[in-house]
């Protein structure tokens, strides 16, 4: 490490990989959700990356109805880049999947790149008691479901961004989805720098073995250059290892309880700002600075707060 350099850390507090059942500490409702947004906030994440649920019975949605609440909290009580999902769900519509970025027009959205299968069914082996008779059923599904985006869905979702000013989290789950962002990019579709979130550990896409992310680095270098940031998302029991790993190979990080539950082995973590104060932690003892939510808009190139459509 040849100087002291800032990182962004992102946190993800929601999502809809885990269901409610899987741990008491997953925040549902709309309160919920934008209280564990404040904590991550305060303890140093720059970035909030924001899913919703329905409040009714914890289901994923993307109704800008649930967003709505959540947005008009988080708005005067912190400064954090709030970074709304265009993914939602596997099992929903792109246009489903749009309607709050097209509602809310925010700085930043998530934008998975590619197509893929999305596993989810092996989580039916370590739950038995559910609260709400979606969760099982809908884990089942993955088992047959594969998560659509075509090149078409990702130039819909480019396009809309180029005409609300927001800016994308590339979220890319295997190494043809750094292909796909490149022929983007090149296409004129794209403007830098790239935020690139590497996703490891999910079943479909690339494992969580320290040499797919080593892989996934040198081929995001060949064919982005310079003009990109790195960020490392790594699932389960991953999350921790992967972060620092790539912290320490030049990546930004992203942890939360939309990407793992566990705080240590067997130990549920008890928010989303435990983890964030964890990798914080670790970050820092390496010599490393976290980045302000100010210095990341900077370091992104966003428009910034006041330009929002909420």
């Amino acid at each position: 490490m040849a100087a002291i350099r800032k990182v962004i850390i992102t946190c993800a507090v929601t999502g809809g990989i885990h269901t409610p059942s899987m741990s008491p500490h997953l925040p549902a409702t709309p309160d919920e959700i934008a209280d564990a947004a404040l904590g991550a906030a305060e303890a140093g994440a720059a970035i909030v990356h924001l899913h919703t649920r329905d409040p009714k019975d914890g289901r994923p949605s993307q109704d800008p109805e649930h967003f709505a609440p959540i947005l008009e909290k988080l708005k005067p009580n912190t400064d954090a880049v709030l970074n709304i999902t265009t993914g939602g769900n596997p099992a929903m519509t792109v246009e489903e999947r749009l309607r709050p970025v097209k509602a809310f027009k925010p700085e930043l959205a998530s934008l998975n790149m590619g197509s893929m299968n999305f596993g989810l069914y092996p989580m039916l082996d370590r739950y038995t008691d559910w609260k709400h008779d979606w969760e099982a059923p809908a884990l089942e599904r993955s088992r047959d479901v594969v998560f659509k985006n075509t090149f078409k869905d990702i130039e819909t979702i480019l396009e809309l961004g180029a005409t609300n000013g927001t800016k994308f989290e590339f979220e890319c789950y295997d190494i043809s989805h750094v292909y796909t962002l490149k022929h983007m990019h090149d296409r004129g579709l794209t403007r830098g720098p790239l935020f690139v979130q590497s996703v490891f550990g999910l079943l479909g896409g690339i494992g969580a073995h320290p040499e797919d992310l080593m892989h996934m680095r040198r081929t995001a270098d060949r064919l982005l250059g310079k003009d990109y940031l790195w960020s490392i998302l790594g699932a389960g029991k991953a999350q921790m290892l992967l972060a620092t790993q790539g912290a320490m190979m030049g990546s930004h990080v992203r942890v939360g309880l939309e990407d793992s539950l566990w705080i240590e082995p067997g130990e549920l973590a008890v928010s989303n700002a435990a983890q964030v104060t964890k990798i914080r932690n670790a970050l820092e003892a390496l010599s490393f600075e976290i980045a302000t939510p100010a210095e990341a808009r900077e370091m992104l190139g966003l428009k910034g707060a006041d330009q929002v459509g909420f």
